[in-house]
């Protein structure tokens, strides 16, 4: 239930948001070990960049999720409850399974340690689908876009544990230590999940595994219809699509506009990181007064216009201040747009159904990422940067003309 007249120090000062930094803490961990920390191991052990980039395949479980999530929806655990159970048990899994890497040699050990990366995916993966779920059902409609606020930047946050602090550890301790180390601070989620209180209603459970897998899909389209239904997933694929082909070759651009790569990791890299992160903080300090659907509307629009800031930088060329300003304005509004979706894709589930709908919605938005790093190479060598990012602007509107549909600006949800 949306709760549309709490005042928003209600909202933000209260128990719920410090358990959704800590979650976003846990559940961003694993990931940036996989993503940042694994591959410089593997390099400093002179393995092959072509052998490191296959290693991007183990991560496939955060795309399949949803095969498995049903199970986390029917199946209560004999102990801590439906989802504080499930999140017990993943959290132990990766503490055990990351710590465990560092004890193989990338010399003579590959084998193995492609079967523990896909371990750690796994337990990853499915530590995901939980918190997801107790994050919707913990959250009220209107704490929606400030607890994902929390949990999106807590989430990017975990990354200086694998991505800075584990690879300054490297040079001066030895790997098994490193990996030991960075798995103790899936610790953080362990206490966690001991000390918060389990809100997932079990007379809502599935209680036979053909509902936890039929049911979902069945509820989803029984809401308003099927067009209702495709209306929403349409959504979801389109809203991102704009700034997902801006961005996926976004490096390339830079060194083809004449930027160093080091003026690209100093400038464009540092630009992208500080203002994701501060579109993530303003979309939840902004969503504190506005409504789901209002923000959609608002972050929309400024996602889909600094796509604009390409177009002209593609014109200029090398202008550092340009490149700064530009970057900064794109991930600006990447943050905002991630935080609305993010939001409303909870809003929508049902939780009779949480951890499946979920798992669904996020694994379904990955497909526009997907598109766009298979098409967008083809469609700059066929029309050139400009004319590109003006097609990546124009991409973004029939995302916004849904919202008319799917999330009006004056619908007041009962």
């Amino acid at each position: 239930m949306e709760t549309s007249h709490r005042r928003w120090q209600e909202i933000l000062f209260n128990r719920k948001m410090v358990t959704c930094i800590f979650l976003g803490f846990t559940s961003g961990m694993p990931l940036y070990v996989l993503i940042q920390l694994v591959p410089a191991w593997l390099r400093s052990h002179e393995v092959d960049l072509a052998t490191i980039g296959l290693f991007a395949l183990v991560s496939l479980p955060y795309t399949w999720k949803f095969l498995w999530s049903p199970l986390m929806d029917r199946y209560k655990l004999p102990f801590l409850g439906r989802r504080r159970g499930w999140a017990l048990i993943t959290q132990i899994g990766l503490l055990v399974s990351i710590g465990a890497l560092g004890q193989f040699d990338p010399s003579v050990s590959l084998q193995a340690i492609v079967v523990t990366v896909f371990i750690v995916s796994l337990f990853g993966a499915s530590q995901d689908i939980v918190v997801d779920a107790y994050r919707r059902e913990l959250l009220a409609d209107d704490e929606l876009g400030t607890g994902t606020s929390l949990f999106i930047n807590a989430y990017r946050l975990s990354s200086l544990v694998p991505g800075s602090l584990a690879l300054i550890m490297s040079d001066v301790l030895p790997w098994p230590v490193v990996y030991w180390v960075t798995a103790a601070f899936m610790g953080v989620g362990i206490i966690t999940t001991f000390i918060i209180k389990e809100v997932s209603d079990d007379a809502l459970a599935p209680a036979t595994l053909r509902e936890a897998v039929v049911d979902p899909f069945v509820e989803f389209f029984s809401r308003g219809g099927l067009s209702a239904g495709l209306a929403i997933l349409a959504f979801m694929f389109l809203y991102k699509l704009g700034d997902n082909m801006a961005t996926a070759l976004a490096t390339p651009f830079y060194l083809d506009m004449g930027f160093s790569r080091t003026e690209i990791g100093s400038i464009a890299k540092i630009a992208a990181l500080w203002a994701s992160i501060a579109g993530g903080i303003l979309g939840g300090v902004v969503m504190l007064k506005l409504s789901i659907n209002r923000a959609l509307w608002v972050f929309g629009f400024v996602q889909m216009v600094t796509i604009l800031g390409f177009v002209w930088l593609s014109t200029v060329g090398h202008h550092p201040l340009g490149l700064f300003l530009v970057v900064s304005g794109e991930y600006l509004g990447v943050g905002l747009g991630a935080i609305a979706l993010t939001a409303y894709m909870a809003r929508e589930t049902s939780k009779a159904f949480t951890a499946t709908q979920f798992a669904l919605f996020s694994s379904f938005i990955a497909i526009p990422r997907t598109f766009a790093n298979a098409s967008t190479g083809f469609i700059i060598e066929a029309v050139g940067y400009t004319q590109f990012f003006i097609i990546c602007t124009l991409v973004a509107i029939p995302g916004m003309l849904l919202l008319v549909k799917v999330a009006p600006w004056n619908e007041r949800r009962e």
